[in-house]
């Protein structure tokens, strides 16, 4: 099963498997070289109403034929026949990196493309939960050569690829309140039929679509994976037809509709509701943080440990687009349905652990990047988050001080001492005393690598906030 292309692919020879297109970036524009059938698909694609209806809706990237120009087109197979521009999505995200809400939805728009597609007589031939992206908490299908007309009689390709990549991570949430994020993370293709039933018990057989697309799909690997039967014509002879398609597509669709995940409540989900803050103190954090985002526009700010998005939100009405990425699962899944029900276009919720972040992956770590190769910010937020990384994720300070450095960005930082109850909590079952987490420290590490503009202390006392302006050389 081919792999998809996706945005932020290199240009460099053998960097994706889709042998029918590969993606450029020039100038900052998002090209694809595209092969001789996959330019006839494009053609066909175009004259359908649905891709003009959900280009329009935002919910397929918008894309356009350009002339070849003087672009570097030639590959190992040959010259592409033909090249087509999109339109650049703000951030790449992938779906180790989403809330069970944010797959959810993004299953939603896989099938309900596909349904578009097939009533038009087009299929989508592949189904990678990474041919899509997100424009703030909107979903964006951007692979455009998956689309090809259907031809009667053939099984929906992706079937398998949707339930490996969509499906199941959905199900161990849901079902097994599992995250997904390490499963997907650890195989690019995601969780495969026999191993996921192989998590199952008999019990779980009873629940919605396990037994049709876990346990009889297993069964159908085994039984054909290593035969020599055509299956496909099999499939044909037997009359199967595009009506079969559609009625199948349109159970998952209601099946993933019925997912739910409700989470236990973690530590961090409820912080802003018990978090020791005084609302003066609440009030001036936040007013800090207003006033060094101003300061200068903002193309991309990233909220590191963001929890409900209070700062995120601050940042997005003067910056062009802030990526808030915090490790609590719940914690993003709440913020990503509180943006996505108030239609906030400027804010990417991720789930992130920056003490174990998202690495280079697949071949030659080119097809999954890390997320400062995806966009490097100039504006950091850092609020109440060192003392997790130091104490918590036992991160030297001065190595975190120098990572932020080496994102290349203004910073806003708050440092929470050890009188902090918060602080305290972490240092209670601890034998190590952490000498390097002191604020005398702390300044020397920052004014090493920042220009320190600004210093306020809470009320509370614990709390200092800093603002610092780009590394120095």
């Amino acid at each position: 099963m081919p792999r998809a292309s996706i945005t932020e692919s290199s240009a460099e020879p053998g960097s994706f498997r889709d042998r029918s297109s590969r993606v450029f970036y020039r100038n900052g524009a998002v090209l694809r070289g595209v092969s001789p059938q996959a330019l006839k698909n494009w053609h066909a694609l175009t004259k359908t109403t649905f891709f003009r209806r959900f280009s329009a809706e935002g919910r397929l990237v918008k894309t356009e034929a350009v002339e070849h120009s003087n672009e570097p087109m030639g590959s190992e197979t040959g010259e592409w026949a033909g090249l087509l521009k999109h339109e650049p999505i703000p951030v790449v995200s992938y779906p180790y990196e989403w809330s069970f809400s944010m797959l959810k939805d993004a299953a939603r728009l896989q099938l309900d493309l596909l349904l578009a597609a097939l009533d038009e007589d087009m299929t989508l031939k592949d189904a990678s939960s990474f041919n899509i992206q997100w424009n703030g908490t909107r979903p964006v299908f951007i692979d455009i050569p998956s689309f090809e007309p259907y031809q009667p009689g053939h099984p929906w390709a992706g079937y398998r690829q949707f339930c490996q990549l969509f499906l199941y991570p959905l199900f161990l949430q849901a079902y097994k309140d599992v995250a997904f994020q390490p499963w997907l993370r650890g195989s690019i293709d995601g969780i495969a039929p026999e191993q996921f039933n192989g998590l199952l018990s008999w019990r779980d057989l009873l629940r919605p679509g396990v037994f049709a697309h876990v346990f009889l799909q297993s069964n159908a690997q085994r039984r054909y994976g290593a035969t020599q039967v055509d299956v496909k014509s099999e499939l044909r002879s037997a009359g199967f037809g595009k009506q079969l398609i559609i009625a199948n597509v349109r159970r998952l669709r209601a099946l993933v509709d019925r997912l739910h995940w409700r989470p236990n409540t973690s530590t961090w989900s409820n912080y802003y509701q018990d978090h020791g803050y005084s609302e003066e103190d609440h009030n001036l954090k936040k007013a800090f943080v207003a006033n060094a985002v101003q300061r200068a526009r903002r193309r991309l700010v990233w909220d590191l440990g963001a929890n409900t998005g209070v700062f995120s939100r601050i940042a997005a009405e003067t910056s062009e687009y802030v990526v808030a990425t915090d490790s609590d699962h719940a914690t993003i899944d709440r913020l990503y349905t509180s943006l996505r029900d108030d239609n906030q276009p400027r804010i990417l919720p991720l789930v992130g652990n920056l003490a174990d972040p998202s690495p280079r992956l697949g071949w030659r770590g080119l097809e999954r990047k890390s997320l400062i190769d995806r966009g490097q910010p100039d504006l950091v937020l850092c609020l109440a988050l060192i003392h997790h990384m130091v104490i918590t994720a036992n991160i030297p300070l001065q190595e975190f001080v120098e990572w932020l450095a080496d994102l290349g960005g203004d910073l806003v930082i708050e440092f929470v001492t050890k009188a902090d109850p918060m602080v305290k909590t972490l240092l209670r079952n601890k034998d190590e005393s952490y000498p390097d987490y002191e604020v005398p420290w702390f300044e020397a590490c920052l004014a090493r690598r920042f220009r320190i503009q600004e210093r306020r202390e809470l009320l509370s006392r614990t709390r200092i906030l800093y603002f610092a302006t780009a590394p120095t050389a």
